[in-house]
């Protein structure tokens, strides 16, 4: 079955992109944004543009019905970390939005989750590791992962990806100036926008549905290097650590899995490259 019309709820750092590469493909693409001053970019790059906003008792905005007249429905919006109740909304709003999708006829989605849903002291863990997420936003997240692939008629595949970087999202920034800063020594998860959309694309490209795969770029290098690297690179205060901050709790996401089962080859695998 040949499945070219997809619907990116969240058209945002990851949507946009993807969606620019997709319609390249000539893939039919709609795609969402909260933001009015977004749409005219949305059209300019041959994408259907809609104004929804997710909401507990359902998504607001107008054409919701057309927005969803597509083969895949592709999630890509944060749980919500400010929102005190974000474990009651978030699979809340998910659930509203999965139950009009697979009413207009909707039975493949992607949900981008995070890597979140496992704690900091887990270790090492691949897609058979059971997350024992200890912040909300990461409850919120298994949670939904649990109840879409608890769904018969609607294969989801979850992609977990590490911290985001690329495009305007310059990691430098995030610890820039700051000091005494913990666990130095360790690992950090990244993954660079480039290979984020490449992955994704392959998924769809593959038909792969009903899965699970960690998106993190092959190499784990320290915070202490990762971050100071990165703010040195873009010119940002550099931060500093405690001397002696040593390793503490930490993760190490593996990627062998989707590797394997995409065929895939990581485009920025060492986050020193990024």
């Amino acid at each position: 079955m040949f499945m070219n019309k997809i619907a990116i709820l969240g058209a945002g750092w990851l949507g946009f992109p993807l969606a620019k590469a997709l319609v390249k493909e000539d893939y039919f693409v709609n795609a969402s944004t909260t933001s009015p001053d977004k749409l005219d970019a949305l059209t300019r790059n041959g994408i259907h543009p809609f104004l929804i906003k997710l909401l507990p008792d359902g998504p607001e905005g107008e054409a919701i019905e057309s927005f969803l007249d597509v083969d895949i429905l592709m999630i890509n919006i944060p749980p919500g970390r400010r929102d005190p109740d974000v474990q009651i909304n978030f699979p809340k709003k998910i659930k509203s939005l999965t139950s009009l999708a697979q009413k207009t006829g909707i039975t493949r989605c992607i949900f981008v989750s995070s890597t979140s849903v496992y704690s900091d002291v887990q270790g090492r863990v691949d897609e058979q590791t059971i997350p024992e997420p200890t912040t909300n936003s990461g409850k919120a997240l298994w949670t939904v992962e649990k109840y879409l692939q608890s769904l018969s008629n609607f294969k989801t595949t979850i992609i977990r990806p590490g911290g985001l970087v690329g495009g305007d999202r310059l990691a430098g920034r995030f610890l820039a100036g700051k000091k005494d800063i913990p666990n130095g020594n360790a690992p950090v998860n990244m993954i660079h926008q480039t290979d984020l959309v490449n992955i994704i694309l392959k998924i769809i490209d593959q038909k792969i549905f009903g899965k699970t795969f960690h998106a993190v770029a092959d190499q784990s290098p320290t915070r202490r290097d990762f971050y100071t690297h990165q703010a040195n690179k873009h010119g940002f205060e550099t931060p500093e650590f405690l001397p002696n901050g040593g390793t503490g709790p930490f993760k190490i996401i593996k990627n062998d899995y989707l590797k394997k089962t995409l065929d895939y080859q990581f485009v920025f695998g060492d986050p020193m490259g990024f």
